[in-house]
């Protein structure tokens, strides 16, 4: 088969991979979820006021913070097991507007700086500076879309053990943020999040998709699960390394009370000052943990879906 029939074979509408992209990344949440909720939790954790536990007696109140499955743990004896779901509906709603465009639009924006640099989306595709180039704005132009449930599914997540959720249900959080905060509020805290998925967009994707192809380029492994899932645990590594000091950031001053900090600059000078360097990488286990196996369910579950389409796009 020549290239160009090799294109015209691969390529299917943009919906499907918009569509694909998104319904992927609700599944990959579904299934790391309360990972999510852990991480959020022990990236508050000790921010204005000591660390409660559960015990058997009861709650009891400690300054260090406990681990992943201390943390999950706790959370389940006090709560229940529902909690580590608190914030779900938002969490969804934040997928399939976020990865639908970082993650679906990103060979259609690389293919645009491809022309742009060299004047081929060929072989300008596989540049790693179109590459760094297509994720960063795709990661960026999510951010702004998805930021209000992004605001809502952290504050759901984010309050001490025992404590009720802020809110009764998604809806009226973003009804009670709009009308108290304003859109200020909704969009509390883009600048880090925006700084956050600019470098996981190019961490995740780039990654995978570099590692990818110089999987199958050397013949390491056939294009199948295997090679996905190879590719997808070295993303998830290199994200997590790159981008667990702005989530902290950004989970804290997303959860913080109006006024709390001056700005973004204020919240990551205070963090440094009053925990030292280590706060920046509070929840890294739930974090890599997390976005490992995030990234797994995620690619495995798109290429599947791309495979389906290209399937029924050169049958019809």
């Amino acid at each position: 088969m020549s290239t160009m029939e090799q294109q015209t074979s691969d390529e299917f509408p943009l919906w499907m991979k918009v569509l694909s992209a998104g319904t992927a990344a609700c599944i990959a949440d579904l299934v790391t979820f309360p990972l999510d909720t852990a991480k959020v939790r022990m990236q508050i954790a000790g921010e204005n006021h000591p660390i409660r536990l559960a015990t058997a007696n009861g709650i009891m109140v400690r300054n260090t913070q406990p681990g992943l499955l201390r943390t999950v743990g706790n959370i389940i004896r006090v709560e229940g097991a529902r909690s580590l779901y608190g914030g779900l509906s938002a969490g969804l709603q934040r997928q399939m507007c976020f990865a639908s465009i970082r993650l679906g639009l990103y060979d259609i924006v690389k293919s645009i700086y491809a022309g742009i640099f060299d004047g081929n989306n060929r072989s300008g595709s596989k540049s790693i500076s179109v590459r760094i180039a297509a994720g960063m704005t795709t990661g960026a132009m999510a951010v702004i879309l998805a930021q209000p449930a992004d605001v809502v599914k952290v504050r759901f997540q984010a309050r001490d053990i025992g404590q009720p959720a802020r809110y009764s249900s998604t809806l009226k959080a973003y009804w009670n943020i709009g009308v108290k905060e304003g859109g200020r509020g909704l969009w509390k805290g883009t600048v880090p999040n925006v700084s956050r998925n600019v470098i996981v967009n190019v961490a995740e994707i780039v990654c995978y998709d570099v590692i990818k192809e110089f999987i199958l380029e050397h013949n390491y492994l056939r294009d199948g699960i295997p090679c996905y899932l190879t590719a997808a645990m070295v993303a998830g590594l290199c994200t997590t390394l790159a981008a667990s000091p702005v989530d902290v950031v950004k989970t804290r001053y997303i959860n913080s009370a109006p006024g709390e900090y001056k700005g973004v600059k204020d919240c990551v000078v205070r963090m440094m000052t009053k925990e030292g360097p280590s706060a920046f990488y509070k929840g890294f286990a739930p974090s890599f943990t997390r976005l490992v196996s995030w990234n797994i369910v995620l690619w495995i579950t798109y290429e599947q879906f791309n495979i389906y389409a290209k399937k029924m796009n050169n049958d019809h």
